[in-house]
């Protein structure tokens, strides 16, 4: 494609090192997007508290869009500016119950937001005991489950030790279908679930046109199934070389994976 007018990269996976980091030629060059006027929107499933560090590393102030596109955040203003959706305690119940049927043994989390990345007295991130969090941070505050499904939450999280994520998602799709999102961002037993047509596409395609840019001049990177919509909204969309099957596929482009640095391979072509 031609020089693009807004940039876009999932976090996991994409933009960061196997390691977590931001390697330093990817922080050079998306500062030299930023230099050139060109935005650089951080789209991720994780939730605005996580983006710090890393709008830190890559100089980032501008939006990220969270929760695989349930949530726009200000980073520089430290500001949750719009919240999509969210699935309400009776469809969080009804989602649990055909979970249960579908998925005997899952355990489920429940992600919530205020008006910034940690609100004091909002319980962002609660868990049922069992709870596995396949990127071992200990985070979650662990309570009942009537507790996890009795507040709005923007996405609802199911974890099973002995499943991969592709079973799950099947497995639920098959009973849930298209009444709610059923997507993932690891491959490790954990499925993410958000109101139906909430995606990173629709996070992001909100963000291009308040920056009055067109789907055809964006370009976008990503990993994990989660990162689909998004591909293939954008008039670019590349895949890093250790993405999912499902993404390698459905990309425009495939590049070199991102403990190459395939992120910032592709946009050295411009900045």
């Amino acid at each position: 494609m031609e020089k693009p007018s807004l940039i876009a990269s999932d976090i996991d996976g994409t933009l960061l090192t196997p390691f977590g980091e931001v390697a330093p030629r990817t922080a050079d060059v998306v500062r030299r997007a930023g230099e050139d006027g060109i935005p650089v929107i951080l789209v991720t499933g994780r939730p605005p508290r996580w983006i710090p560090p890393v709008a830190e590393a890559t100089g980032l102030t501008g939006y990220a869009v969270c929760a695989n596109g349930a949530i726009l955040y200000d980073i520089g203003a430290d500001r949750v500016v719009d919240v999509q959706s969210q699935l309400d305690p009776m469809q969080l119940h009804n989602v649990a119950e055909a979970l249960d049927h579908a998925i005997p043994g899952c355990q489920l989390a429940a992600e919530r937001v205020g008006s910034k990345a940690v609100e004091p007295g909002l319980q962002n991130f609660v868990i049922e005991a069992e709870y596995y969090n396949p990127w071992g941070d200990g985070e979650g505050q662990v309570v009942h489950r009537a507790e996890v499904l009795g507040h709005p939450a923007v996405k609802l999280l199911a974890s099973h030790r002995k499943m991969t994520s592709d079973e799950m998602a099947a497995a639920a799709r098959d009973v849930l279908g298209d009444s709610v999102d059923i997507t993932f961002s690891s491959g490790s037993g954990l499925i993410e679930i958000g109101s139906p047509g909430v995606t990173k596409a629709s996070g992001l395609a909100d963000v291009a046109e308040r920056f009055g840019v067109a789907d055809t001049d964006v370009i976008s990177f990503g990993d994990m199934p989660n990162d689909l919509p998004m591909l293939e909204w954008a008039g670019h969309g590349v895949a890093v070389a250790n993405a999912h099957p499902t993404v390698l596929e459905a990309a425009d482009e495939v590049t070199a994976s991102n403990a190459e640095h395939g992120v910032a391979q592709v946009l050295e072509r411009w900045f």
